[in-house]
């Protein structure tokens, strides 16, 4: 049987016509799996950048002044990142309910009777993911960041 022969009665009946729809979302799967593919990843980096940015406020809350501590143990948290970017830290005093803050505890915020005062540390890490596989109307590179702020308990 040569080659025609058999194809022709492959697609005559229900095994061309099965043949047929492989053939045609075949592609469409490929391209869905590339694109879950990549997207996990992305949320992946997210975990890890989420994950730094609470690191460093850890470490800072129990040394506030300490910033290039600050920076070392958020890049420590996530050492998968490429280029993590630790933005500068901040730490202030603030009151309890949020209403009132002051950098550096430069000077004391004025609670009311029922807050109290508390020591706050932010910090901000990012990074940018670049898709591996191009996706119409997704940009090919993604900014993610994230930021985490603690609090310990004041006077």
């Amino acid at each position: 049987m040569n080659p025609f022969q058999r194809l022709r009665r492959l697609s005559s009946g229900e095994q061309g016509s099965s043949l047929a729809e492989l053939a045609l979302l075949t592609p469409f799967l490929m391209f869905l799996l590339l694109g879950v593919f990549d997207f996990g990843r992305a949320y992946y980096l997210a975990m890890e950048v989420a994950g730094a940015a609470q690191a460093g406020a850890e470490y800072g809350i129990h040394n506030p002044t300490d910033i290039t501590g600050i920076e070392a143990a958020a890049q420590a948290d996530a050492p998968d990142v490429p280029n993590l970017t630790v933005g500068t830290p901040t730490y202030g005093c603030e009151c309890s309910d949020g209403t009132s803050y002051s950098e550096h505890c430069s000077t004391v915020p004025a609670c009311t009777s029922n807050t109290n005062l508390v020591y706050a540390v932010k910090v901000t890490t990012s990074t940018n993911y670049s898709l591996w596989f191009h996706l119409p109307g997704i940009p090919l590179s993604i900014n993610i960041s994230k930021s985490a702020m603690m609090r310990s308990g004041g006077t």
